[in-house]
Formats: C-alpha cells, structure tokens, sequence
C-alpha cells in the first residue's frame, strides 16, 4: 500500500506523438502518466495509452492546449507531482514555465530565464559570442538605420538572408541577391513579422549556398556543467521544415563534429543548462566554417535518432533529473555512438496539393513489421481521426 503513495505523477501538457512517447518512458520508471485532452481529443491514442486523463477544454488549441491555466488547474485537480510539456504548444513559454513552478509542481524543463534568453535570437546570439560560438556574419535591427548599411552589407557579401527576430518555423525569411532588393524586402520582412510574431524586429545575416544544417544534442545538469549526446543532421527540409534527420552527419568530418560538440557543451555549461536542449548550427561545406543558429530548449521531434545512436533514452533522463529520482550524472566518457539512424516525419499532407496539411479520418493504416532496426513513434491507430485545429 505504502508504493501506491509513493508513485509520482507527471502531467503530460501534450497530444499525439509526443504525448505517447513520454508515457511510455513513464511507464518504464513506474510513474503514473496524466493525459489531458481537448474536447476533439476524447479517444485520441495519448489519452488510452495514459493512466489517467482529464479534459481540458474547447477544440481550439487557444482554448486547452495552449492555456496555461486549464492545463495547471488539471494537474492541481488530478495531484500531479511535475509538468511535461513535450514539444511544439507550450513548451518553450517561459511564463507558463514560470506559472508551472509557482503552483508547486516541477517543471521537466530549463529555467525559465534560460527560455527567455535562448528564445529571442538577438539576445541568444550576444550570448554565443561570449561563449566563443561563432557566429554567422549579420547585422542587429539597430544596424539597419545606419548610414553605411550599403557598405555594411557588402562586407558580409551577398546573397544575404532577412530573418525576424521573434521567428521560427521558417515564417518571414527572405533571401535578397543585391542592395536594391534589400530595401523592399526589409519592409516586406518586418511587415509579416508584426503580422506573424506581434514584433517587427529582423536581422539579416550571409546567406550560405552551400550548407548543411547540424545539431547538437546536449543534456545540462546546471552548475555541474553539461554532456552531448553527438549531431543530428536535419538539412532535407520543405519550406524550412525538417522531413528527415539522421546521425552521423554525412560529409562532415569528425574533427568538426568534435568541436562542434565541445563548443555546444561549454555554451550550455555558461548557461548553467538544465535539462535536454539542441544547439543548431549551419555548415559551410565550401569553407568548412560552422555558426551558431539558435538552441532548443526542449526535447525535438527528432530526438529518437540520436537515442538510436547512442542506447539513452533522453525522456527519462529529463524526468529522473527533474524529478530528483537519480543523483548520478552521466559523464561524457559514458556516453559513446555506434551505427547509423535516420528519421522519416510522416505528416498528414495531400502531395497532390503541394503537400497541403490533409485531416481527416484515417481509414486505412498498416504498419510494417517492426523489428529490432526499426523503431515507429506514432501518435494514431487506424480509425483514428487527424483533426484541423492542430499542426
């Protein structure tokens, strides 16, 4: 009777996926799992995979899964010990990370301040020259008033890239190939940001042809500095959207890789880092030159390509160090990869409509035998429902 007490709870502030995936890791530690769903989300897959579910509101992700209050009530209500909020929704909203801690439950997270620092790009890139990062050559949004913009933009050589500063998913970035074009696209730029994102900041930043996009998983236990996990390489995309992630990198030698590596792991140990998290750079394959983009401060849909690799299964490790239940740290020297992995997204999209988002009842699904090679994270079952109101 006494284990029954003992049992701690996370509330899971996700759906589909991600949801399923961190169950599962619940279930390996024995902890009990809270499902919560929106009204479309009755029988979803997450809700019957989890020990517990509760309701949290309207369709609408405004109105459950992305209100802060619904989803903190929920836990309160159900006695839930933590919060995992997964990715994607609110995982990196750093006023719900704080809302989560002040109601007494754990947050499976960074620190709020890590979140708000590593979630504007301006503030993120100040932060990775003092880390020596390199960066890519670019110019601030208090640049661009500057009498010698011309001469500026020159220096860093064209074509060079308009980003928003409060972006992501790829939505208002614009590649200019002159001076001329740069002036229209600017006010283009900022136009759709305070569209977008409430904030018309930009910043432009050179623009690499040739390039590969690499990342680096690292796992950060505060103080006591912080470990990698080695690269992911997420560079076939559509419209700025990762479709396929694989470890090792093709192409990029190891000697890179390792510095890559070092480098993230002293960024995220000046960070006091807690937590997973992803540092993404770009490669220049011409000039073997790589810069910092941005880091993650959250677990990523492609997580399971470096567990493959590297035998850690990085969901358990986030909630056995949230939740206090292992006080060894992994050491650097423990953690090694072997083989090859790659990861295929499978999203619901019509090809014949240039792969517009497709929902709808899922009629027909048959899944391939799986054998030890082969790993599925699958958020559906067939007759399942793909419903409009989410990503």
């Amino acid at each position: 009777k006494s284990n029954k007490k003992l049992m701690k709870k996370i509330l899971i502030a996700n759906r589909g996926e991600i949801a399923c995936r961190i169950i599962k890791s619940c279930k390996k530690l024995n902890i009990h799992s809270i499902a919560v769903y929106s009204d479309i989300d009755s029988n979803s897959k997450h809700v019957r995979l989890a020990d517990e579910s509760i309701n949290i509101g309207n369709s609408k992700a405004q109105e459950s899964y992305l209100s802060s209050k619904k989803i903190i009530d929920a836990a309160l209500k159900t006695k839930a010990d933590a919060i995992h909020p997964g990715y994607g929704f609110l995982s990196e909203n750093a006023e719900f990370a704080q809302n989560v801690i002040d109601s007494g439950l754990i947050w499976i997270g960074p620190k709020p301040d890590t979140i708000i620092s590593m979630g504007n790009k301006d503030v993120a890139r100040e932060k990775a020259i003092n880390s020596n990062l390199p960066i890519c050559p670019g110019l601030k949004n208090d640049d661009l008033s500057s009498e010698n913009l011309e001469k500026k933009c020159l220096d860093i050589g064209y074509p060079i890239l308009i980003k928003a500063s409060a972006g992501g998913g790829g939505i208002g970035m614009n590649i200019v190939n002159n001076f001329s074009e740069l002036k229209t696209a600017i006010d283009k730029t900022k136009n759709l940001a305070k569209k977008a994102f409430g904030n018309s900041d930009i910043f432009l930043e050179k623009f690499i042809r040739n390039s590969r996009h690499i990342e680096i998983q690292v796992f950060g236990y505060g103080e006591n500095n912080a470990v990698h996990f080695y690269e992911r390489d997420c560079s076939i995309q559509r419209r700025f959207q990762k479709i396929i992630e694989e470890s090792p990198a093709p192409q990029v030698e190891d000697s890179i890789i390792k510095e890559m590596a070092d480098k993230s792991v002293k960024f995220a140990s000046d960070q006091k880092y807690e937590g997973a998290g992803t540092i993404e750079f770009i490669y220049d394959i011409d000039q073997k030159r790589f810069y910092f983009l941005e880091m993650n401060t959250r677990i990523q849909v492609e997580h399971p390509v470096t567990e493959e690799i590297t035998g850690v299964d990085l969901v358990e490790l986030q909630i056995k160090y949230a939740l206090s239940l292992d006080s060894r740290r992994l050491d650097q020297n423990e953690i090694s990869k072997s083989g090859n992995s790659l990861e295929c997204r499978l999203y619901a999209e019509d090809p014949r409509k240039n792969f517009l988002p497709s929902p709808g009842k899922i009629s027909k699904l048959k899944i391939p035998e799986i054998n030890k090679n082969i790993r599925l994270d699958i958020g559906v079952d067939e007759g399942d429902e793909i419903p409009f109101y989410y990503d």
